[in-house]
């Protein structure tokens, strides 16, 4: 069965779609991220256009993140006033990069740009990820412990100034960290249509020394705001969301996470940053190939945006 999307302005199988969400929200379930990394390439190797599935990504992450943010809520999991100042930030960094894409798009150059943004992105994360895990694998199996880092340590985050206190973090830090990791995030959801999970985490637990108990609710808490606000910001001014699309990979998404809740608690932490680290390092091979390679046909036409003629 056949539907026609009518902002993508394109006829897609509704089982494909439905599947492809499943799929993404398995992996969704199984590693604890949003998936937006791995759901916008999709999209676009689908056929939909970038800007399309950058902006229906970030429905798609907002429906997603709403129901884990109020389970954390309701276990107390979230640090509320740490996760405004990441909102406000968060907004701030949207703003920007809505701004930044409709340029883009005008030039003709935001595809490109969208394509350098996850082979740069993804190859340094998935590099990184996959060194500290087949360290940590290693370490196992030789019976060496694994070293954790120290939340209390304190670095040279801890000096600014514009210091906050966070009670339910139990931190007096500056505000300027967080806000500026939280509009960093903000950018990267408003230009590839993620959410930024496995960007925020690791800098709440490794630079802000937030508590990992709070660390997944707060992060959560932030991007269903900024996403609202990211998701907003595009169907207004890139008329780039498409609604029909976005139930789709939403309905698949809600089936595939609780098989992927299922599937991850039966391994152990490492395995499963290793096998992050290599579906987004497939992910990012995967792009840099297609722009590598000579295209079947090497000139397009579409429709001019902005008025040209």
């Amino acid at each position: 069965m056949n539907i026609y999307l009518p902002i993508a302005e394109m006829s897609v199988n509704v089982a494909l779609f439905l599947g492809m969400g499943c799929a993404v929200g398995f992996l969704s379930g199984l590693f604890g991220v949003g998936g937006g990394f791995l759901l916008t390439p999709l999209l676009i190797f689908m056929g939909v256009p970038a800007p399309v599935a950058v902006g229906t990504g970030s429905m798609q992450i907002l429906a997603s993140s709403v129901s884990g943010a109020m389970a954390q809520y309701r276990r107390n999991n979230v640090d509320v006033k740490l996760g405004a100042v990441l909102v406000a930030g968060g907004i701030v960094g949207s703003v920007i990069g809505v701004a930044l894409m409709k340029i883009l798009r005008q030039a003709g150059q935001f595809d490109l740009f969208v394509s350098l943004s996850y082979v740069t992105f993804l190859g340094a994360v998935g590099a990184l990820m996959l060194i500290e895990s087949v360290g940590s694998i290693q370490k196992t199996r030789s019976g060496k412990p694994v070293s954790a880092r120290k939340t209390r340590q304190h670095s040279w985050v801890h000096g600014l100034p514009f210091k906050m206190r966070f009670h339910r973090s139990k931190l007096y830090i500056s505000a300027v960290p967080a806000a500026m990791i939280g509009a960093f995030v903000g950018f990267m959801a408003a230009i590839m249509g993620v959410g930024g999970g496995f960007v925020m985490v690791p800098a709440m637990i490794y630079l802000l020394r937030v508590p990992t108990s709070v660390v997944i609710g707060t992060s959560l808490f932030q991007i269903v705001f900024v996403m609202a606000v990211t998701t907003l910001l595009q169907a207004m001014e890139n008329k780039a969301v498409d609604v029909v699309l976005a139930l789709l990979l939403i309905v698949g998404g809600v089936i595939g996470a609780q098989f992927g809740a299922a599937a991850g608690g039966r391994l152990k932490g490492e395995q499963l940053r290793f096998m992050l680290a290599a579906l987004v390092l497939l992910v990012c091979l995967r792009i840099g190939w297609d722009l590598m390679v000579r295209p079947t046909e090497i000139y397009s036409i579409g429709p001019l945006i902005g008025g040209g003629i």
